[in-house]
């Protein structure tokens, strides 16, 4: 258990952060898991209208660093070409 102040500070610093970025990426894996299900359902005209939510979700855990902005990009691509090739 911390002893100093600084350091229950920083316990309670990190508990509020992680909070907030789950938040984040727990919208993000929902969003990626309904187009996933659209995909394997064969409903491209669908899963192509949830690419604009997918795209905003992830530009914005980016754009907060709850993800590199990278990743995000790495995951708009593999998402936007899984959808493509399937249509």
């Amino acid at each position: 258990m911390a002893i100093t102040k600084s350091a229950k500070k920083a316990i309670r610093q990190s508990a509020k952060r992680k909070e907030q970025n789950s938040v984040y990426k727990n919208n993000i894996k929902k969003v990626v898991k309904e187009a996933q299900a659209l995909v394997t359902a064969k409903k491209m005209d669908e899963a192509k209208k949830l690419l604009p939510k997918i795209y905003e979700a992830l530009d914005k855990a980016a754009k907060v660093g709850v993800i590199k902005k990278n990743n995000a990009s790495r995951r708009k691509s593999r998402l936007t070409k899984l959808i493509d090739k399937k249509a």
